[in-house]
């Protein structure tokens, strides 16, 4: 199954109205978070994650699923730490990782690149379905590409100051070439920072 020649407004319809009419179905947030979020479609997503932590009031993993999100394609380390709280209370075992990781992102001391990487693979490995775990494989290799330009941005900015577009990066040979994204939907400059560009989808506006 190649999750390019799928309908993807099609699929983000489907997820949200399945959210609206049973937000507790499990398989529905991991496909969701799985697929859309990590696929290009965030706040798509992001909105069935939502609908989950409030229905799954028992369940630790959207929170801990949104609260990633939050941090990673929203920057918003607060309202992602808040969340990770909400999931520390409903897991006794993994309470103090959770309350760890939300002081850290309070902190700014997390990079939120590589905690998004660790938390991907683990939703890939732990994939039954082989086609699933071949299109989540597809969001892995994306995010090391996006780790691959940060890293050359850092350095770049530590000799030459701010980035203006992505090839300088090869024209100083800071990379061969700029990572091929499996999903071809590439990535961008966006103030200043190297981000996944996001899945244009037409009949849904693009949130902020």
């Amino acid at each position: 199954m190649d999750d390019r020649v799928v309908d993807t407004g099609y699929l983000v319809r489907a997820q949200r109205e399945v959210a609206q009419l049973n937000p507790c179905h499990e398989d529905n947030y991991y496909l969701a978070n799985g697929l859309l979020t990590w696929g290009g479609a965030v706040e798509e997503g992001n909105d069935v994650l939502r609908a989950a932590v409030e229905c799954r009031f028992w369940d630790e993993i959207p929170p801990f699923f949104y609260g990633i999100n939050l941090s990673f394609f929203q920057h918003n380390n607060e309202e992602a730490a808040r969340v990770l709280e909400i999931g520390a209370e409903r897991s006794p075992q993994n309470a103090a990782a959770m309350r760890k990781l939300a002081v850290m992102l309070r902190a700014k001391q997390f990079a939120d690149e590589r905690l998004a990487l660790n938390y991907l693979i683990q939703q890939r490995d732990s994939a039954a379905d082989p086609k699933l775990r071949d299109m989540l494989d597809k969001r892995v290799v994306r995010l090391q590409g996006l780790i691959a330009l940060r890293e050359a941005q850092r350095r770049y900015e530590d000799k030459h100051g701010s980035l203006i577009a992505l090839e300088q990066l090869v024209e100083r040979r800071l990379i061969d070439s700029l990572p091929a994204d499996p999903l071809r939907l590439g990535y961008e400059l966006r103030d200043g920072r190297i981000e996944l560009k996001k899945l244009k989808i037409a009949g849904l506006e693009e949130q902020p």
